[in-house]
């Protein structure tokens, strides 16, 4: 019998254009607002029902949630009614709802959970959530987990855990669909068909060599428009971008990014296929890595919410004293130039406004070079090139900013010689803002710290030291306090 009977007729077949077809109806269009938002007032309806012990009614209106919505409903909802919760949803609480949670908040419930149904909850995802979901827990809270799993789930888990954190080994999916590059078309449809254990969702199908290792790949949508008895060789793509179990996840992300990929192979020290990273695992890696650079500049630490105040405090407590020590210098020199100070209150008055346009401005420049370097835009070929193109950028803006500073100093104190002397010293200072902003996170990236951690530290540092030096060194060698 030919296998292709039950497939439809060619009449039969209709290809829909997405534009002309009417947007469906949510069911959830009352528990979400304009900006897939669960509104307050369903989160307080919700919480109060499962307060006054009415489960069932608070499981019906959460059952039409999506599990990302649902994962919302808990990171809303105190610390301290999130048992409570829980307890209400019961089986609701499936592993897709751990999956898309909070880190912090998902480790909450965790807590609550005993390790056999942890274990049970983590063999319903993919490798790389299941991983996301036991790494963060205590040594002997993870072992208990792991214990309780199947041997096959176990054996994932563990090979998961050994490569370094945030790298392509903890990314990646062990499931996927390779096949020897000697089959036909028509072989791979068949056991598409007919392996009732092959994982389901995958948007290519890897080629791989008697040693497993990848020679090319195959999209779906090829096969599918390719008659049965073409070798799967002719058919699949040999130019593929593979990826290397170590690699850490930010430059997985840029390769994604970079050739636009959908998927790709990951590959051992032995060029062995042994899984497949996602670009829907993509995105949530770029979101991470964008907001983490941030938040390093502005040293909030993690920057979440969710995080336990303790955590909190002791990663930004640690970064002001480090602006501390920092601001003592700036201090110093204000100190040193007293006397200065003391003829003519006006430099006082001035020199918050000179330290402050040059740290925004080392700011600006600090952000774009950190960007620049986590994109791998900026390197060894093209550091001296925008070195150049920040200083030219930065004497345009101190000479526009020197100009206006200049003139509107002049004419309030009614003395063109203090005009001039800000003046000067704007465009001292936004000059060597400018270069210490793409200098100092470029010699950090060559000395294999990361750039976002440490160099707004030093570059506010520079702006400050620099602003004050400039503007009250420039007034005493002109004369203008002893006028």
């Amino acid at each position: 019998m030919d296998k292709r009977e039950d497939s439809l007729p060619p009449e039969d077949i209709t290809i829909v254009d997405d534009r002309d077809r009417e947007p469906p109806i949510r069911e959830t269009e009352t528990e979400l607002d304009e900006d897939d938002r669960l509104r307050p007032q369903f989160v307080r309806d919700v919480l109060e029902l499962a307060e006054a012990g009415e489960g069932e009614a608070a499981r019906e209106r959460i059952g039409r949630l999506h599990p990302a919505d649902i994962a919302d409903l808990f990171e809303l909802a105190r610390s301290d009614e999130r048992p409570m919760l829980a307890a209400v949803l019961g089986d609701m609480l499936s592993a897709d709802v751990l999956a898309e949670m909070n880190d912090y908040v998902r480790e909450e419930l965790i807590d609550l959970l005993a390790p056999e149904q942890v274990a049970e909850l983590a063999a319903e995802l993919d490798t790389d959530d299941a991983v996301a979901i036991i790494e963060d827990m205590e040594a002997d809270e993870q072992q208990a987990v792991l214990d309780a799993m199947e041997p096959e789930d176990r054996a994932a888990i563990e090979d998961a855990l050994s490569f370094p954190e945030e790298s392509a080994g903890r990314l990646m999916q062990r499931d996927l669909v390779a096949v020897p590059e000697h089959v036909t078309v028509g072989d791979v449809i068949d056991r598409l068909r007919e392996d009732v254990n092959m994982t389901t969702d995958f948007w290519e199908i890897y080629v791989v060599d008697p040693m497993h290792r990848p020679v090319g790949t195959c999209q779906l949508s090829w096969i599918l428009r390719t008659p049965r008895d073409i070798p799967i060789s002719d058919v699949m793509k040999r130019e593929q971008t593979l990826i290397p179990v170590d690699m850490d996840q930010e430059e997985v992300a840029l390769r994604f990014q970079k050739y636009a990929l959908i998927s790709a192979a990951v590959i051992d020290r032995s060029g062995r296929l042994v899984g497949m990273i996602t670009v829907d695992d993509v995105v949530h890696i770029i979101q991470e890595e964008a907001g983490e650079d941030i938040l390093r500049l502005s040293g909030a630490g993690d920057g979440d919410i969710n995080e336990p105040i303790r955590e909190t405090y002791s990663a930004r407590v640690r970064w002001l004293i480090a602006n501390l020590g920092t601001a003592l210098l700036a201090s110093s020199i204000v100190g040193f130039f007293g006397g200065a100070i003391e003829h003519m209150v006006a430099l006082a008055a001035l020199m918050p406004i000179v330290a402050g346009v040059g740290g925004n401005a080392g700011t600006q420049t600090l952000a774009v070079t950190v960007r620049a370097l986590a994109m791998n835009q900026l390197t060894d070929s093209n550091s001296w090139r925008a070195i150049m193109r920040e200083m030219k950028i930065a004497l345009l803006n101190g000479g526009t900013i020197a100009l206006i500073a200049g003139t509107a100093t002049a004419l309030w104190f009614s003395n063109p010689l203090l005009g001039v002397v800000i003046a000067a010293a704007m465009v001292v200072n936004i000059f060597v803002a400018g270069v210490a902003g793409v200098a100092i996170p470029l010699l950090l990236d060559r000395l294999d710290q990361d750039p976002a951690v440490a160099s707004s530290i030093f570059v506010t540092m520079t702006t400050d030291s620099m602003g004050f030096l400039a503007f009250l060194g420039l007034a005493v060698l002109s004369g203008l306090t002893i006028l």
